[in-house]
């Protein structure tokens, strides 16, 4: 039985940076995410809304726990935890502890020969803004449990890649997504503070907004409220991140997590002058569509300023957006990995088209095997593709293994990302080359030997 629940949040919201705007639509987001589930695409998902009329929670799924979800559910949220290391940059900043022009080996042991190219090296705001030269994850990292892949990687692993690392352009020079960077962050930022990273994101974030249920290792109390984890309609374990939590490790609520929404847009609040360091645009990443500030990402769409992240992981999927211009703000929680990120800027931005999963076909599994292998995007990130019966999956370095439906006998989508793969095939022979199409980039990934 599918449990629905509509309850008002503990918060009294005041008007943000800009002018009244339209009320987000309660209606709109239980249709929006009962659809989803109902289409077998998610499993519980919990939308927090924030306007002018307040915070309020709408729910619809299974939790998984026995408990109905609300706005208490607690769910890992991934990487929106680098916008809470971000915050810890901008505050030391503004406390003078650190610059963000500072080289990061300036924090690191001095054993570490961090990469550097023409002579510029790698600073903090490179880190923060997705532009370190970096890539998205280390070539070392090779967990003995995919279950929970970071569980057994140390820092003395990361700091061993970094020293054998070349990098492939210069520091600031461009966009590449990178968990390792933003890990790599948090590592410099604790070293300067002389504290773990979970101790000091409790202190300089958590503890002075009031959050909670905001925290890396779960007290009983919030353990019993643990949204299951799903992958592929499966159930799915937690992950423990290890030297990768400034990346991805904390779990929290839709509760806190509008309180979190809520304090990004005051302009009073006891953490306001460093929320407005990480909000402010840094660097372009798409002109006209997509900026970075610190951590966050800002979207232009259709005459909103959207300001963004998500976040996922081996059984949740999480969304938190605000548009400072009107005080509105979204956040989407789920238990499973599929995504959710259309629906939130679909519910600040109705213009902004839902997803629709094309219907799926069978393929026959003789033709599935020409697709089998590994197909490389770069020296440090490949897509491997396996079979298992009637079933495609693939798996990108770093992250779990995906369920890819059929389209045709060549096309495959993903519901974890918005995102198709078409293979490059000929005759019987094996593929070729798989093409990923994500994001309106179509990437080509050649078959590795």
């Amino acid at each position: 039985m599918r449990r629905v629940a509509i309850g008002a949040g503990l918060l009294l919201f005041t008007a943000g940076r800009g002018a009244a705007a339209q009320a987000l639509s309660d209606s709109a987001a239980r249709a929006a995410i009962e659809a989803r589930v109902e289409a077998g695409m998610g499993v519980g998902i919990v939308a927090g809304l924030l306007d002018a009329g307040g915070a309020r929670v709408v729910a619809w799924g299974q939790s998984g726990n026995g408990r109905a979800l609300d706005g208490k559910t607690v769910f890992e949220i991934g990487s929106i935890t680098k916008v809470f290391t971000s915050l810890i940059l901008a505050d030391m900043v503004r406390k003078g502890e650190v610059a963000l022009d500072d080289p990061v080996a300036k924090y690191l042991p001095s054993t570490v020969k961090v990469p550097a190219r023409n002579a510029r090296l790698i600073t903090l705001l490179d880190l923060a803004t997705q532009s370190s030269g970096l890539p998205r994850m280390p070539a070392n990292f090779a967990p003995r449990d995919p279950a929970n892949p970071y569980a057994d990687y140390t820092e003395a692993q990361l700091y061993d890649f970094l020293s054998r690392y070349e990098l492939p352009r210069d520091p600031g020079a461009s966009y590449e997504y990178s968990n390792l960077g933003f890990a790599l962050l948090g590592q410099a930022l604790a070293r300067r503070a002389g504290k773990p990273w979970a101790e000091l994101v409790r202190e300089r974030v958590v503890a002075p907004l009031g959050l909670r249920d905001t925290r890396v290792s779960l007290v009983p109390a919030m353990m019993s409220r643990l949204a299951s984890g799903h992958a592929d309609g499966k159930p799915a374990a937690s992950w423990d991140l290890g030297v990768f939590e400034p990346a991805g490790a904390l779990r929290s609520t839709a509760d806190d997590m509008l309180r979190f929404i809520r304090a990004a847009m005051d302009t009073a609040g006891p953490l306001a002058p460093v929320f407005r360091a990480t909000e402010q645009s840094r660097r372009v990443i798409t002109p006209g569509r997509l900026e970075i500030g610190l951590g966050w990402h800002i979207l232009h769409i259709n005459g909103h300023d959207i300001i963004w992240h998500n976040g996922g992981t081996g059984g949740y999927h999480a969304f938190a957006g605000f548009e400072p211009a009107t005080g509105r703000g979204v956040v989407l929680l789920a238990n499973s990995t599929d995504d959710i990120d259309d629906i939130g800027v679909h519910l600040l931005d109705p213009a902004s088209p839902l997803r629709a999963a094309p219907p799926a076909v069978a393929v026959a599994p003789a033709v599935l095997d020409r697709y089998v292998g590994r197909y490389a995007l770069s020296p440090t990130f490949a897509i491997d593709v396996t079979r298992d019966g009637g079933t495609l999956y693939v798996q990108a370095t770093g992250q779990p293994k995906f369920r890819a439906f059929a389209a045709s006998d060549r096309e495959f989508f993903l519901t974890v990302v918005d995102a198709r793969i078409s293979f490059m095939q000929a005759g019987d022979a094996p593929a070729s080359a798989l093409v990923l199409h994500q994001n309106g980039v179509d990437q080509t990934a050649r078959r590795a030997p």
